[in-house]
């Protein structure tokens, strides 16, 4: 291609040579003219091939014209001069026009090198940001793995004890009754404490179909009702009129919902209340419980979401960081605060824009 382009160059310059030499000298305008065309090889050999390029263009250029400029110097020397002056000022446009070319091709060759040299980098940390994540993920494991193992130590102590107990034969009645008590409440705290467990490590992922928030939360509050009623805590619904359909997963909203009224119920007082509000807050949907409680100190609410993390003495401190890991999946987060006065407020933001975008696309 360079080689096609300087025959190019090099024909233009031939042609107009030739046709200055076989045009009359008397045709002024005319030689005017051809000698302002040899503007247009020199300046195409400066942008194509630099300055080089230019210097070897005018020096054919000169070249292939000076037999004319010879020739015409005697009798019509105005003309000979003209086209002399003209080749120098050409050729010279040409000169420089290749030193910025070059000047534009080492920047462009420099700027490539940064480009790919800032892949690289960009290739090399995205690599190392993977390794981070999954030395990241094999720790939690194995946090998880340790804090796992020391909640299923306290049960399996008590467990151990009453069977104990009971192998050696010389309990009483009233004896034997509560170790049996105690088997069966610590199998079942096992049991949910490993089935949080379960939920926690393996999530299942979301089905997402169109939901009503008000109908939503509506549900939770009827579930919880009785609990509500036995620790004698009023449940109150504070629902905006008009809410937007919500994209999520049902059932898994619920879930997370329910176990904060309930926390919410656990931690108000007798004759205490607690608000259930929702409303659309700019693209997002919250939904808002809280309760009249005595709040968390800050370190408190700083570890809330951590798994195994509790302030409850029958809690396993999974049920929070499950919720906040379904809502993430979601696309959403949960948070919480004390309130101003009295308890805390739990917080729960869905986005919006799923629903929006799956309700133009039916």
């Amino acid at each position: 291609m360079p080689r096609v382009k300087a025959a190019a160059i090099a024909a233009m310059i031939v042609v107009l040579a030739l046709t200055t030499w076989f045009t009359s000298p008397r045709a002024v305008a005319l030689h005017n003219v051809l000698h302002h065309l040899n503007f247009l090889p020199f300046m195409m050999a400066g942008m194509l091939f630099g300055w080089r390029g230019a210097v070897k263009a005018l020096l054919f250029g000169i070249l292939m014209q000076a037999p004319i400029i010879a020739r015409h110097w005697a009798r019509w020397p105005m003309d000979a001069q003209d086209q002399l002056l003209e080749l120098t000022i050409f050729g010279s446009a040409g000169i420089i026009a290749g030193l910025l070319a070059d000047r534009e091709r080492v920047q462009r060759l420099r700027v490539e090198s940064t480009k790919h040299e800032l892949e690289d980098v960009y290739t090399e940390l995205r690599e190392n940001v993977e390794k981070m994540k999954k030395t990241e993920r094999l720790s939690a494991a194995g946090q998880l793995a340790a804090s796992l193992a020391h909640e299923i130590r306290n049960p399996l102590a008590s467990i151990s004890g009453a069977a104990g107990i009971l192998k050696r034969g010389n309990a009483s009645p009233d004896n034997k009754q509560e170790c049996l008590g105690i088997l069966e409440k610590e199998s079942q705290r096992l049991n949910k404490l490993l089935t949080n467990f379960l939920d926690f490590a393996r999530p299942r992922l979301p089905r997402f179909q169109r939901v009503d928030p008000r109908a939503l939360v509506q549900s939770v509050t009827v579930l919880a009702r009785h609990a509500a009623m036995r620790q004698q805590v009023a449940i109150i619904d504070d629902l905006s009129q008009q809410l937007p359909t919500v994209y999520c997963d049902a059932e898994q909203m619920k879930q997370v919902l329910l176990n904060i009224v309930l926390n919410a119920i656990q931690a108000t007082q007798e004759g205490g209340n607690v608000v259930v509000k929702a409303l659309v807050e700019g693209t997002d949907l919250w939904i808002e419980v809280r309760d009249e409680g005595c709040g968390m100190s800050s370190e408190e609410l700083d570890r809330m979401f951590e798994p195994f993390f509790t302030t409850k003495e029958s809690g396993t401190g999974l049920g929070l960081a499950v919720a906040a890991n379904i809502v993430e999946q979601h696309g959403g987060v949960l948070r919480a605060s004390n309130n101003p006065d009295k308890g805390m407020t739990f917080r729960l933001e869905l986005p919006l824009e799923r629903a929006q975008k799956m309700a133009g696309a039916l």
